[in-house]
């Protein structure tokens, strides 16, 4: 049976390419085929019908065209604009840090729903995000779920090298081995980074529970930041590359008004 010309798809835009002077390359992540891209012609021209329906950010119902080298987007509706995360410089850049992970881990043309609806509720989450608390811990559980659902989930619970039980007590976080050392076995391990008690106990909560954990743990700044740059550490050294965006979201939060950072 010969393959239909053209297919709809619900898709999050997650990346966008100019090619020409008014075509742009789109990167889309869908729940049935996983990443996929496609040419949206004549969609930088100011009377184009598709460009609000393409945004970046933007969950939408996509039709496509097959092409020899990439598929045509013929049209699209939008679902959900997000329109927060595109008037809000900060929640804008979380989104976008969220989108460039699954951007890196996500697989092409590989179904993954669990992945899809991780993003697209985390976009929700942010888009309603009522402090800089809540968005930090959204952030982080998605970066843990986002894990696990890329097979790299980091085990919080035991020793990586012992194997034993850790107690209620302060460890190390091994990038290279994936996951919490006793304080015995730290030296077994290469690039650890200490983690307190505090530290770990909202890690587990965030990768145990589900959405209705987040906005409930309560952690200093410090803590948080702890539990951020260990995640960061482990993400970074799965991709060996920094995260881009990651690096925007710092400069942010280093220029906002005390107080008032994410």
């Amino acid at each position: 049976m010969p393959r239909a010309r053209t297919y709809q798809t619900e898709a999050i835009i997650i990346k966008k390419t100019r090619l020409g002077e008014a075509d742009r390359i789109l990167t889309f992540y869908t729940p049935e085929m996983g990443k996929i891209q496609g040419v949206a012609k004549g969609v930088r021209r100011p009377k184009s019908k598709l460009s609000g329906h393409l945004e970046l950010l933007t969950h939408s119902m996509v039709e496509l065209a097959h092409g020899r080298n990439l598929d045509t987007v013929i049209g699209s509706q939008t679902m959900e604009s997000f329109v927060p995360l595109k008037c809000d410089l900060e929640l804008g850049a979380c989104a976008l840090y969220a989108t460039e992970l699954v951007g890196q881990f996500g697989a092409e043309r590989q179904e993954n729903h669990p992945l899809f609806e991780l993003l697209l509720e985390t976009m929700r989450r942010l888009a309603a995000c009522d402090g800089p608390a809540s968005c930090a811990q959204a952030l982080r559980y998605f970066e843990l779920h986002l894990l696990h659902e890329a097979g790299y989930r980091p085990q919080l619970h035991h020793c990586i090298s012992c194997r034993r039980s850790l107690p209620d007590t302060a460890a190390y976080f091994s990038v290279a081995g994936g996951g919490v050392v006793c304080p015995d076995c730290r030296l077994s391990q290469a690039f650890t980074h200490p983690l307190s008690l505090n530290a770990l106990q909202a890690l587990r909560s965030l990768q145990d529970g589900d959405w209705t954990v987040v906005g409930q743990i309560e952690t200093d700044a410090a803590v948080t930041r702890e539990i951020e740059m260990v995640l960061r550490y482990y993400l970074r050294y799965l991709l060996d590359r920094d995260i881009r965006s990651a690096a925007w979201l710092d400069t942010l939060k280093r220029s906002a008004p005390a107080g008032n950072q994410r």
